[in-house]
């Protein structure tokens, strides 16, 4: 089954971006990880520039993915999509990978970090995609290095503690407000 969903041009850009968030929505571990739609004060503002803009975020992040793909062989490779999307601050994340969608589903909230860490960002969670689970175990860590030295990222050092740090490796520079990127502010 293919979660994909797609967005039509011909609606404004407000009804455009809310249903983008509704269709990256269905695509979370759980719907509300995705923030935004509820937030009444800020929904109109960021609906309608993801409505305007998102093609662009979503055509970069997915240059990123090939990127990552492009560090395996064809045969290495897993199906995965990506998304971008305004993550929820109560979970305490950047981004993350549903493992239980077909092709698995990455969702970055590219207001989260600067631009020129996304590629770190998709790096991180694609290396979840690559190995199929959940984790920052022993595979996990080999996946990422591989892909680190495969885009000019530095390695995860070796170190004994290698769960801890590896949930937030490789390291991304946060934006002072993650939402003044979805409002266009940024």
């Amino acid at each position: 089954m293919v979660n994909r969903f797609i967005i039509t041009t011909s609606l404004d850009p407000f009804t455009r971006g809310l249903d983008y968030l509704y269709g990256v929505r269905s695509l979370a571990l759980t719907p509300e990880m995705v923030g935004v739609v509820d937030d009444l004060d800020a929904r109109m503002s960021i609906c309608t520039w993801i409505g305007d803009h998102i093609d662009g975020v979503n055509a970069q992040i997915n240059a990123y993915l090939q990127r990552c793909h492009d560090c395996f062989h064809p045969w290495e490779q897993r199906p995965v999509q990506i998304f971008a999307a305004p993550l929820s601050q109560s979970f305490g994340m950047d981004g993350l990978c549903n493992l239980q969608t077909d092709p698995a589903a990455i969702l970055i909230d590219v207001g989260q970090v600067v631009p020129a860490d996304w590629l770190r960002l998709v790096a991180h969670e694609y290396a979840h995609a690559h190995v199929g689970s959940p984790g920052h175990h022993t595979q996990f860590e080999k996946s990422l290095a591989h892909l680190c030295l495969g885009l000019a990222i530095p390695p995860p050092p070796d170190q004994p503690d290698a769960k801890d740090w590896l949930r937030s490796y490789p390291d991304c520079v946060a934006t002072q407000n993650p939402l003044a990127f979805w409002r266009g502010e940024g």
